[in-house]
């Protein structure tokens, strides 16, 4: 609909739109952020915990290579051997294993929070057109991803050559060392380019983040005709809403009106307002207004007053009052009992019936 309408997407999405969204699996996280916080985590478990896998695993092979005499090998045997030691050695790297598996679940957890959205990972044809497929390996997402590579491998091998370049001295010794020494050397060096390129990698997935989410936000963008829809199917089509609401009013000022002429008095101002007021000591605590109404309706409520016999009493400042603070159906505040009363003795003598 946007398409043909030519309208654009200028809006921002609606949480109705980003509960969809977020229901069919989209969302604005970035891949990076799992990746580095999984190899953060990895690396510090194994800083944390060398000596500990070292000790076991050095057990482990020692077991598993160490005979009394030469094994009668089979298939059955093979099995055994590889069921046991694997086991033990499974075992040995389990803290690492669920590190890394927190690592990850909190990772997607903190850009997202938890979401099961199995639209996601459902089967669609249009995954298959290859015209379209085409148009995703020539997108903006693409060309996006591509940059991020290229600034992924420029970043390692720049803080790869920063590294190597200021351990050249130490190199050029290393000829006058044993095996031993030399490969200690390699890890080391090996160890410090892994631990720089990660956080380097770091700035990047910050970076990936916040530009993920920030194009999220903008693909789940609306028209202004789609956030007219969606009120509309949310709160209701509002010439329905004013229709129901006329009908309502309809049907409120119909009861009003033919409680006037129950009414004992009714105060006016004297053209622009009329309240009609009853009281009946035996069952009210106070009076009550029965109707009200301006302009027309305050007409129309004099006109049933008259024919009923109602009297009609001019008190601009009492209708006032009465218009304004007090709703059909509610008694008098005590502010306007003096008022009030005096009008209903000045009706009563009027009539002859000498309540008080």
């Amino acid at each position: 609909m946007p398409e043909e309408s030519g309208q654009e997407k200028t809006e921002d999405a609606t949480p109705k739109k980003r509960q969809k969204s977020r229901e069919e699996g989209q969302v604005g996280k970035s891949v990076e952020v799992p990746s580095v916080v999984v190899l953060l985590a990895g690396v510090a478990t194994l800083y944390a915990m060398a000596g500990f896998f070292y000790k076991r695993m050095a057990d482990v092979m020692r077991s598993s290579f160490s005979f009394t005499s030469i094994p009668e090998v089979h298939m059955e045997q093979a099995l055994f051997w590889m069921q046991t030691y694997g086991m033990q050695a499974f075992w040995v790297m389990a803290p690492l294993l669920l590190v890394v598996f927190l690592a990850a679940f909190f990772a997607n957890a903190f850009q997202v929070g938890f979401v099961l959205a199995w639209k996601a990972i459902e089967p669609k044809p249009s995954k298959l057109d290859p015209i379209k497929g085409l148009g995703r390996i020539f997108s903006k997402k693409s060309l996006m991803e591509l940059l991020k590579s290229i600034l992924k491998i420029t970043i390692i091998f720049y803080v790869s050559w920063r590294a190597v370049k200021g351990e050249m001295p130490h190199m050029m010794r290393l000829y006058d060392h044993n095996v031993a020494t030399i490969l200690l050397f390699m890890v080391k060096i090996s160890f410090k380019i892994f631990l720089w390129v990660l956080l380097a990698m770091v700035f990047v997935a910050l970076m990936d983040l916040i530009f993920q989410r920030w194009n999220f936000d903008q693909q789940i963008k609306m028209t202004k005709q789609e956030v007219k829809d969606e009120g509309k199917q949310t709160e209701g089509d509002p010439q329905i809403k004013s229709r129901i609401r006329q009908l309502q009013f309809e049907a409120s000022k119909k009861r009003m009106m033919q409680d006037v002429p129950k009414a004992d008095v009714v105060v006016t101002n004297p053209t622009h307002l009329a309240v009609a007021i009853q009281y009946n000591p035996l069952a009210m605590q106070a009076p009550q207004v029965l109707a009200k109404g301006a302009g027309s309706i305050a007409d129309k409520i004099r006109s049933i007053a008259k024919e009923a016999g109602v009297p009609i009493v001019e008190n601009k400042p009492l209708a006032r009052n009465l218009f304004q603070w007090v709703d059909v159906g509610q008694s008098i505040p005590a502010d306007l009992y003096q008022a009030v009363a005096e009008v209903l003795a000045y009706v009563y003598r009027l009539k002859g019936k000498g309540r008080g």
